[in-house]
């Protein structure tokens, strides 16, 4: 048999056997929620358009949960309410498949080329990894938007943006506009001096909350003047779930958490992260620039429930990727490599659930918080790369000449070469 059937044979067993091993971790790690967060949008929309209620009015029968994403969420997800209830469930899951698979594609290439891995088997490998990923996991079983939105901004930035598209910024806004979280981004931008960028996308979530706004104009009001307010619909702050500044904060004192520490917590992250995201912009590293800002809006959210890490995953592969362009044998490649596996160790492992019901004491504090030191680090130690010449893109247009990894956005490191081996307590939201 010639090498490269042989070579194809033992990756096609190889992703089996870590496909079994990953479906066999989830039948006893995994948490099945029913798709909660998808009955509470098809509820909220079929009470919305088939039986006359106001889409805000609407709560999960015997729970205190409704729809809180803004109007034009509802526009988007507006079909679902044509739909049977399986179809709902199908569409969900192939979305978040889909759109992961796509991003993976982008991101974990690089890491294919310096290893000397075929793409098709490092997208196998990293979509088998994801789905064992604590975060993937609760998104796929809620039935949640987070990989969508994800996915929004990554196409601004490691495709539209680094090609010089006038449509750059796009993504952004359309992201922030079903959810406002991801505004963060248009701050990154404008942080980032990108100012055409940044007014592109203000304008889309602007555009998109007007079209909104005019399409559903009792909607919006309620929304914008009372749902969008309302804490209760927002869960307890101190649950274990919770997992940002905010969260930790609470779980120090339930009864009375400190705004004011929350506060200088926040402006000192905020810091560090405008810092280091110029520093990756400045360097190209646009791919570096959406994995500490996805980190940086996990840890300033008010609310940030574990199925929203998935905004770490880039973070997370841009740290095997630094490991893989290090030297063989290297620390370098020993530390990152080992920071990689460590924190999805972690992050598969539900660690934090163990003190869902008392977090008080020193372990309590570090381990109930467990995911709010990993985004910390990945925030203040995630490598910004510094590129050779072939990797010095954010500026220019991309052409048919360039590889497909260079037209993406993701950086390629100056490097030998690249073909040798090398819980339901929660905000729906």
């Amino acid at each position: 048999m010639a090498q490269g059937p042989r070579r194809t044979v033992r990756q096609v067993v190889s992703v089996v056997g870590l496909a079994v091993a990953v479906a066999a971790f989830l039948s006893v790690a995994a948490v099945r929620h029913g798709f909660f967060d998808l009955k509470v949008y098809y509820g909220a929309l079929t009470w919305w358009v088939h039986d006359g209620g106001e889409i805000y009015d609407f709560l999960k029968p015997g729970t205190q949960y409704g729809f809180t994403y803004p109007p034009f969420a509802a526009l988007v997800m507006l079909p679902m309410a044509y739909l049977p209830w399986s179809a709902a469930i199908v569409v969900s899951v192939a979305a978040s498949v889909v759109v992961t698979a796509v991003l993976f594609w982008w991101l974990v290439d690089p890491i294919s080329r310096r290893a000397g891995w075929t793409r098709w088997y490092a997208l196998a490998v990293a979509l088998c990894l994801a789905a064992a990923y604590e975060p993937m996991r609760e998104t796929v079983n809620f039935g949640q938007v987070n990989m969508l939105l994800l996915f929004l901004v990554a196409v601004d930035l490691l495709r539209l943006l680094p090609a010089g598209n006038r449509w750059a910024g796009v993504g952004i806004g359309l992201a922030t506009a079903i959810k406002l979280t991801p505004g963060i981004f248009i701050v990154y931008l404008l942080v980032t001096r990108r100012w055409r960028a940044a007014l592109t996308s203000m304008a889309a979530a602007a555009g998109a909350t007007l079209f909104a706004a005019a399409l559903f104009p009792d909607a919006s009001r309620e929304f914008w003047t009372e749902a969008l307010w309302n804490t209760g619909r927002v869960g307890e702050l101190a649950f274990v779930s919770n997992q940002s500044l905010r969260g930790v904060v609470a779980r120090l004192n339930p009864e009375h958490p400190s705004t004011l520490a929350w506060l200088a917590l926040v402006l000192a992250t905020l810091a560090l992260w405008a810092w280091r995201s110029r520093a990756a912009v400045a360097a190209g590293d646009e791919a570096t620039g959406l994995a500490l800002t996805g980190a940086v809006m996990c840890l300033v959210s008010p609310v940030t429930w574990v199925h929203h890490l998935v905004w770490l995953l880039p973070a997370l592969i841009l740290l095997v990727d630094n490991g893989v362009a290090a030297p063989a044998g290297g620390r370098r490649r020993r530390v990152l490599l080992g920071a990689a596996i460590v924190g999805y160790g972690f992050l598969i492992s539900r660690i934090v659930w163990a003190w869902e019901k008392d977090f008080t004491g020193l372990d309590g504090f570090l381990g109930s918080n467990t995911y709010v030191w990993i985004s910390l680090a990945l925030l203040a130690f995630l490598p910004v790369r510094r590129l050779g010449d072939a990797g010095r893109i954010s500026r220019r247009r991309a052409t048919p000449a360039r590889s497909a990894v260079e037209a993406s956005g993701v950086p390629q490191l100056d490097e030998p070469d690249r073909g040798s081996p090398a819980g339901q307590r929660h905000r729906v939201g």
